[in-house]
């Protein structure tokens, strides 16, 4: 039987879709199973307020009645207001060892968005940049931690051979916080934070919406001229918000005022993915144990957004920021890897800011184009 591409418009269909991953991944000692139900909520495209903005098909790849493939495309009406430009995405690419199966679904995709007056395709995100993203190109010997992606070591080769170039890529970079010459970075942020009159505080959990609100109209301020940046709607951000609040640490929640105004945040996430494996992908009938028993022993971090509004850049929040990551850290008994992700390739500000305080580059993202 000849290799086909299939939408995925019966439920059936779709939970083939959900589950190709787990059966291609089986064995892979640094694959982290994803949990079913929040795939499934991410992917309902009735209900998840991503696609209040945006349009989304998805397609699966099968040949002799097995699944060998899938991807979605992704037409993020967002994204194109706020860049002035017709792009269309693709995400969610799983593929086996096949070349023409890659071409077939991302050709599948290309066709879908380019209908719809796209004139070129660029991932992978899932399902924009505000959420995983990038295809791990370098860095394939470690697992990924909470919020990022891992593939296989084929498949940047499979998105060359069919056309697509890289657009950006995305740093991921390490230290551990006991290594953090805490010192120097503390005086730097003292010394400015007394000049421009800034303070940091860690999140208000008992107005936690309220926190959400001041956070979310920040975020959408602070990373505006960002490459690939995608501004998330109030709808979005809370749920994002209120997934989070399961897992959060509140101490590692920081906000920047300026004459009781926030101008910026910072958030790190313990690495829940240590917790997460264990369980499968399952929470029944004993993942959630698994989760909450593993989730005691997590030992590292990921710091996955830190950021100020323009005006406020020289004011020493972002260094108060990392002390204050710092040494709560270490309060905390956060003793394993910290990762600081994902850092745009072409800013040289954080990335030197990040060498300075001892991190190392040690995996690498890539968004792909194909026009």
């Amino acid at each position: 039987m000849p290799l086909e591409v299939v939408t995925a418009e019966s439920k059936q269909v779709l939970r083939e879709f959900i589950e190709f991953p787990y059966s291609l991944y089986r064995g892979d000692p640094f694959w982290v199973p994803p949990l079913r139900i929040a795939v499934k909520e991410l992917l309902n495209r009735a209900k998840h307020p991503f696609y209040a903005n945006a349009e989304a098909e998805f397609f699966l790849a099968r040949r002799d009645g097995r699944v060998v493939g899938r991807i979605a495309a992704i037409l993020d009406r967002n994204h194109n207001k706020f860049h002035e430009e017709n792009a269309g995405f693709f995400g969610f690419f799983e593929s086996t060892n096949a070349p023409e199966v890659a071409a077939a679904l991302l050709g599948a995709a290309r066709k879908w968005v380019f209908s719809r007056g796209a004139v070129l395709l660029r991932g992978p995100v899932n399902p924009s940049t505000n959420y995983e993203c990038g295809m791990l190109v370098d860095g394939f010997d470690s697992p990924p931690m909470v919020m990022m992606t891992y593939n296989p070591r084929y498949y940047p080769a499979l998105m060359e051979n069919v056309g697509l170039r890289k657009a950006k890529d995305l740093n991921a970079y390490v230290n551990t916080a006991a290594a953090v010459e805490l010192e120097k970075i503390a005086r730097v942020a003292d010394r400015k934070l007394a000049k421009s009159g800034v303070t940091v505080r860690p999140i208000n959990m008992k107005d936690f919406d309220g926190e959400l609100g001041r956070i979310w109209e920040v975020y959408n301020s602070a990373w505006k001229r960002n490459w690939g940046f995608v501004p998330m709607t109030r709808d979005e951000f809370f749920l994002m918000g209120k997934e989070m609040k399961q897992i959060l640490k509140p101490e590692l929640v920081l906000v920047g005022e300026a004459g009781g105004k926030p101008i910026g945040f910072a958030l790190a996430l313990p690495d829940v993915n240590f917790a997460l494996k264990p369980a499968g992908g399952r929470l029944f009938p004993t993942g959630l144990l698994k989760i909450l028993y593993y989730q005691r022993s997590i030992k590292s971090l990921r710091v996955l957004a830190l950021g100020v509004v323009e005006e406020h850049r020289a004011s020493g929040v972002a260094a108060a920021f990392y002390a204050t990551l710092v040494r709560t850290a270490r309060k905390l008994g956060y003793s394993g890897d910290c990762e600081m992700s994902w850092i745009l390739e072409d800013n040289v500000l954080m990335t030197r800011s990040l060498e300075v305080m001892g991190a190392r580059h040690y995996k690498t993202y890539r968004i792909y184009e194909w026009h």
